[in-house]
């Protein structure tokens, strides 16, 4: 145990201090780095529980390493990494699961046409006016 708390303690400052994040963006960055290997990993959609398990079992384990590093629980630091890890994988996930159960009826799409050139008929307005103010 104290090899791991030698270990735990500098490496968990020194990512900080390379990365000059602050510990909230560290954790959101993690907590997506996490999801999105758990995705390829299991080849289990976003949309599924599989990938958001695996991001809420590496936030726990997270801060019971923070646990056993300091000594004690630190609880409100703990529960706002705990939000800060989860929060953008659960939102991705929820969303995800919505879309697959609300799919797009046909007839309820949008669509806009842009088009950049100019018509035929303003081009042909153009020319015959600048042939009458010639003339």
């Amino acid at each position: 145990m104290e090899t791991f708390i030698e270990f735990y303690r500098p490496l968990s400052g020194e990512i900080g201090a390379m990365t000059g994040a602050s510990d909230s963006l560290a954790y959101v960055h993690g907590g997506i780095l996490i999801l999105f290997s758990a995705r390829m990993l299991t080849r289990r959609s976003l949309a599924t529980w599989t990938p958001f398990l695996f991001v809420l079992t590496a936030a726990l384990a997270k801060e019971g390493a923070d646990r056993i590093a300091h000594g004690a629980w630190r609880i409100p630091d703990a529960t706002f990494d705990i939000i800060n890890t989860i929060f953008w994988p659960f939102v991705l996930m929820v969303g995800l699961r919505w879309r697959r159960a609300h799919p797009q009826k046909e007839g309820k799409t949008f669509q806009v046409n842009v088009s950049i050139a100019p018509s035929a008929n303003s081009l042909g307005d153009n020319v015959s006016s600048r042939n009458q103010s010639s003339s």
